[in-house]
């Protein structure tokens, strides 16, 4: 689904990351975490296609394959409603969904009470949940999260982890940066520690407690500072 070969992220002469060589399959989940500064929101803007590496390549499986990306941007128009929000995107992308199918997506993130009022109105939760509708109503082959969960309640942490999982059950790709590494670790089959500007550990969420990192990476065990970009 996506192949990344020895990536690397230079901002002038500071090396951000070098050498990350990694794959995504389809039908999986994998779990994006370091340090601040670590280079995850990069590394994930260069899955995405929104930025260029400095060196390596990236590859993707088909030209036709669906891609979804919610960053720290939620990519709404404050002077329009929910509804209209999604109209725009489901013309930008072409996708052919009728007024129904508009407010069944709010509906899905709980929000179809709401889809008459502005988007610049909502709270920061409410507009990650009508961000995270319009990358929904997608339904992308490879869906790209930075901290989806951010501003977030409970029960709306809920709901985005059951999307998380079900984009998986339906063959979907998604690499997920999370603030929350003990909440969404269950959600991984896979989790990948970016640290010392390198792909420090790429391997099963459960074995990572026990991986004897270097300096830095034992706050990203520890909790909420781990996975903040």
């Amino acid at each position: 689904m996506l192949e990344l070969s020895h990536v690397a992220k230079l901002y002038g002469v500071k090396v951000i990351f070098k050498d990350v060589s990694c794959s995504f399959a389809a039908g999986s989940v994998s779990l994006l975490v370091g340090g601040n500064g670590a280079g995850k929101s990069t590394l994930l803007r260069i899955m995405a296609g929104l930025s260029r590496p400095s060196a390596g390549t990236v590859r993707r499986a088909g030209e036709d394959i669906r891609l979804g990306y919610l960053g720290h941007a939620t990519f709404l128009y404050p002077g329009l409603t929910a509804l209209e929000n999604l109209a725009f995107w489901r013309e930008a992308h072409g996708l052919r969904l009728s007024g129904q199918d508009l407010q069944a997506a709010l509906e899905r993130v709980g929000l179809a009470a709401h889809a008459q009022e502005r988007a610049g109105v909502f709270s920061r939760g409410m507009a990650q949940r009508l961000n995270l509708a319009r990358v929904l109503m997608l339904e992308p082959d490879l869906l790209l999260l930075d901290e989806p969960g951010t501003g977030l309640d409970a029960a709306s942490l809920a709901l985005l982890r059951r999307e998380v999982r079900a984009a998986r059950n339906r063959g979907a790709c998604v690499v997920l940066i999370s603030h929350d590494l003990s909440g969404d670790a269950p959600l991984a089959d896979r989790l990948l520690a970016l640290e010392e500007r390198r792909l420090a550990y790429d391997g099963p969420p459960e074995a990572f407690a026990g991986y004897a990192p270097q300096a830095g990476m034992g706050d990203a065990r520890a909790g909420d500072r781990a996975c903040c970009a």
